[in-house]
């Protein structure tokens, strides 16, 4: 009986404090998610009120699909050089704005806001960058580089994809970037370099370890986020010029809703969904096997 009571009590506090959350996370997300993979197995259209059961039909056709497997060889590219750039740059940042330079307080937060601003609306800032002020510049001081728009090019306008990617992710990296050199203990740097560790030798034999869950949290996040970028592609290139630009995720809205083959689009989706949850969840294991303790 009084088993009964505690658990009893325990069920209310728990339906008091978490039970609204529960509930959210339940209806917005969890249902959501098993109606979706019950969906693939559907050749429903998005639109009508009926759709029968096709079994692995959709799956079947994700793989016989030659264009999403290049949108996702592309967005693999894309993601190669997105995420090492912006953890390159992200951590430069860090390092300089961490130094005691002054004004660094303002250089953080001017580096940070491209991240404030919405994926749609960045797109269309770039796009008049790249269409009219490089294109001015250069032919204004005769670089031949920039006399063309590189949205226009289907070789440069992927690199200006990741030109904005980078952009864009780079000051929120370099927020969890700078806190990872302020947790790094004083007192370690001070031994080594009382030692005669150079500054090239403390960081990387004492600041890089010390950083690794820094490098870890960034290198999950900007994986998450270029796997998924739809808005920035959108209104940049639309995929184009001819589909060079098209991403993944471009790709599974073009299918499920402009074609109407949801239960294609939603297989695709939850493909996509599968491996990027396998290429964080790699990633993290090896990250956290090469964490040191202070």
């Amino acid at each position: 009986m009084q088993h009964e009571k505690c658990f009893l009590d325990k069920l209310k506090t728990y339906l008091i404090f978490a039970g609204p959350t529960t509930f959210i996370f339940v209806t917005v997300i969890l249902l959501p998610f098993i109606f979706g993979i019950y969906l693939t197995f559907t050749d429903w259209n998005g639109i009508s009120s009926h759709h029968s059961f096709v079994g692995g039909k959709n799956y079947l056709s994700v793989f016989n699909d030659k264009a999403f497997w290049t949108s996702f060889l592309l967005t693999i590219k894309y993601v190669f050089f997105t995420v090492i750039l912006t953890n390159v740059v992200a951590f430069l940042l860090a390092f300089i704005l961490t130094s005691g330079m002054k004004g660094q307080s303002f250089f953080r937060s001017g580096f940070f806001t491209p991240n404030l601003i919405g994926g749609v609306l960045l797109g269309f800032i770039w796009q008049f960058v790249f269409s009219n002020v490089l294109v001015y510049l250069g032919k204004s001081f005769h670089i031949d580089a920039l006399s063309a728009s590189w949205l226009s090019d289907p070789n440069k306008a992927f690199w200006a994809i990741v030109i904005v990617g980078v952009w864009q992710y780079s000051g929120y990296m370099m927020i969890i970037y700078i806190a990872g050199f302020m947790n790094v203990p004083k007192d370690i740097i001070e031994a080594a370099s009382i030692d005669g560790a150079s500054v090239f030798r403390r960081m990387i034999n004492v600041i890089l370890p010390m950083m690794i869950p820094s490098f870890t949290v960034c290198t999950f996040l900007s994986l998450q986020r270029t796997f998924m970028v739809y808005d920035v592609n959108l209104s940049l290139t639309k995929g184009g010029p001819f589909g060079s630009t098209q991403l993944i995720s471009m790709t599974v809205y073009n299918k499920a809703f402009l074609s109407q083959n949801y239960g294609v689009g939603q297989a695709q989706a939850f493909f996509l969904f599968l491996m990027v949850a396998a290429v964080t969840l790699v990633q993290v294991y090896f990250s956290k096997k090469m964490e040191v303790e202070a």
